[in-house]
């Protein structure tokens, strides 16, 4: 696998299908350039999926990170381009992003997207004493 920026996202199979569980993944490093000035856009993207039959591929996710830092790109448009491309991929039961990006002119924005298979239905939390 190369070590560029990359649009190619990849997949492994999910060792426990038949089990509802979050995968976390979170990286501080994602930067995009302002679409009116250029200039870098910094963010924290936060990954949380429910997985079904496959599982996103680290490196491959850190690489496709990395491909937007010389694209212009809305905050809003930018976490949801994210979502349908590893929602196409990895076909998850549950996935939300959030984009969690730095100062820009005194306003901080977080933006949070998520996207439901159908027919999945959230386990019910348990609470213990």
């Amino acid at each position: 696998m190369s070590t560029q920026p990359s649009k190619q996202l990849e997949t492994f199979d999910n060792a426990t299908p038949d089990r509802d569980y979050t995968i976390h993944i979170e990286t501080s490093e994602f930067t995009c350039l302002c679409p009116k000035t250029g200039q870098p856009d910094f963010a924290t993207i936060k990954l949380d999926y429910v997985p079904d039959e496959k599982c996103v591929e680290l490196k491959a996710f850190k690489l496709y990170m990395w491909s937007y830092r010389d694209q212009g790109a809305f905050h809003e448009k930018v976490t949801n381009t994210i979502l349908d491309d590893l929602v196409a991929v990895c076909q998850p039961r549950f996935m939300r992003i959030t984009g969690i990006f730095n100062v820009r002119g005194g306003v901080y924005t977080t933006v949070v997207a998520e996207y439901r298979k159908e027919g999945w239905v959230a386990p019910e939390p348990v609470t213990l004493p």
